[in-house]
């Protein structure tokens, strides 16, 4: 299996006042394509600075970070943006929809930034939609459903880049447990699909879905857990 992430020595570190504080310092990381990860670990401990790094939202501060061959680390704003639109999806615990829009116009926004034509993106995003399970719903907008419909369309949103890795942060946190299930039998099915996952979570019952958990300690990679083959 080819690596997607590769991290080497990647610190991030924030200037408060006179005061350094060190939210990722000098770790190391490889994922595979179509591993599924998760990432825990408490408040302070680094997963959101990791997460924002892995999702180009960010630079670090020194390091070297590839995703999918390609060195972003020292990109620029604009560069990081191209990069997030066609490589990567994120999968966010407040869904992020735009509520004037229907499933489809949801759906389908990557691939109107990636110039794909009306008819294509339409298609595509109808296709994403019953896969999804809301085939029946694609001209409803996102206050006419259900939370874990709501999620639904932002997981069929983050797979119409075809992305190389999937982001989810909390993609649970505000669902109850039967439709929070029902996401993660969708993840799980993505997963089986082959794609990359890497899911930031505090549940362990969410974590037992990855084959790989890593815990992160003050900034530092304090341990990893295989849970599956």
């Amino acid at each position: 299996m080819a690596t997607v992430v590769d991290i080497k020595n990647l610190s991030k570190i924030y200037q408060l006042g006179s005061v350094e504080v060190a939210a990722l310092d000098d770790i190391d990381l490889a994922i595979e394509e179509g591993e599924y990860i998760a990432i825990m670990g408490p408040s302070g401990s680094g997963k959101s600075t990791l997460l924002n790094l892995l999702g180009c939202l960010d630079r670090p501060t020194s390091g070297e970070y590839c995703l999918g061959g390609k060195d972003v680390s020292k990109l620029d704003d604009d560069e990081l943006s191209l990069i997030r639109g066609m490589h990567i999806g994120f999968i966010f615990q407040s869904y992020n929809l735009i509520g004037q829009l229907n499933v489809i116009e949801n759906i389908e926004l990557p691939m109107y930034y990636q110039g794909f034509s009306e008819h294509e993106s339409s298609a595509a995003a109808k296709k994403l939609a019953t896969m999804v399970g809301l085939g029946d719903r694609i001209k409803h907008r996102p206050m006419e459903l259900s939370g874990g419909q709501q999620q639904r369309v932002a997981i069929a949103r983050a797979l119409a880049n075809d992305p190389v890795v999937i982001l989810a942060d909390e993609p649970t946190g505000n669902l109850d447990s039967s439709s929070g299930a029902d996401i993660l039998n969708i993840l799980d099915g993505l997963h089986q699909k082959g794609k990359t996952l890497i899911v930031v979570t505090h549940d362990d019952n969410i974590a037992a879905h990855a084959q790989r958990v890593i815990h992160l300690l003050d900034g530092k990679i304090e341990k990893e857990i295989y849970n599956k083959a």
